[in-house]
């Protein structure tokens, strides 16, 4: 699962791409009420975030669910900080990845507002990390047919990536489709992609990864997964050459990562 938590990362990251910056105010104005204290904690932490500095984020969105325990906001916001510290070179590894927290936080969410659909998709991958994967299909399966879910694509993904990780490897492919009707979705493409490598379709397997590192995005040009899963796929397609220069980019993302090391290990084996 490990290979997999950056990619799983990158796609709650997308939901929180739209926001725009935040105003901040006093935490502590004065005659204040917990409510608003704790909407201000809240912009705080977001503003720390967007600052790179998630660690303060953290700080802040508890300051904010203290002062106020139904602020649903601040609950799932604490969710996907918690999920961040999983998408380092350590990644599921890490001492801050913590999925247990992450879900709570996530749940305490949905219990507060039961129609909050980002917090539903970011449970079910949630659920997906930790190996859950019928519950994950539970709660992503009706997401998918909810029309008042803007980004239904994320579900899909979701969806599809617990059905492909519980042997479901069709059903998975029929959900990643629809998942990538969104054509800068690239995590979706490399799902899809090794979905088709599962299946022992090499060359739609090859379509689906290189739609994956095409999508014009830093973020997808540097899915370093999805090089490091390609190349694997050329050199079952008996594409050597092809294979020796993904495997150099993934490489070339960052040696010390998982992907990257392995990797490195690839390139010493084919040269």
């Amino acid at each position: 699962m490990q290979r997999f938590a950056k990619v799983s990362i990158f796609a709650i990251a997308m939901l929180w791409a739209a926001v725009g910056a935040c105003s901040v105010r006093g935490a502590n104005a004065p005659g204040a009420n917990p409510e608003r204290q704790s909407e201000a904690e809240y912009d705080l932490a977001r503003d720390y975030f967007y600052k790179d500095q998630p660690r303060r984020a953290l700080d802040h969105c508890r300051r904010a669910i203290e002062l106020d325990s139904e602020n649903a906001n601040a609950l799932y916001f604490a969710s996907t900080i918690h999920l961040y510290f999983c998408s380092g070179r350590l990644e599921l590894s890490d001492p801050d990845c913590r999925l247990s927290d992450a879900e709570a936080y996530v749940r305490r969410a949905l219990h507060v507002n039961d129609t909050f659909r980002e917090a539903k998709n970011t449970l079910g991958q949630i659920l997906i990390l930790e190996k859950k994967y019928p519950e994950a299909i539970a709660v992503l399966e009706p997401l998918t047919k909810d029309p008042a879910f803007e980004s239904s694509f994320l579900a899909w993904g979701n969806l599809g990536w617990a059905q492909v990780l519980s042997g479901r490897v069709d059903q998975g492919i029929e959900s990643l489709k629809s998942s990538v009707t969104e054509r800068r979705f690239c995590v979706g493409h490399y799902r899809l992609g090794v979905a088709y490598e599962k299946k022992g379709d090499f060359a739609a397997a090859e379509q689906s990864l290189s739609d994956a590192v095409s999508v014009e995005a830093p973020e997808c040009k540097n899915l370093q997964d999805a090089w490091e899963e390609r190349a694997r796929v050329r050199v079952q397609l008996g594409k050597v050459a092809d294979a020796r220069a993904d495997f150099q980019k993934c490489r070339d993302i960052a040696a010390d990562s998982r992907a990257g090391r392995a990797c490195v290990e690839a390139l010493a084996r084919i040269q």
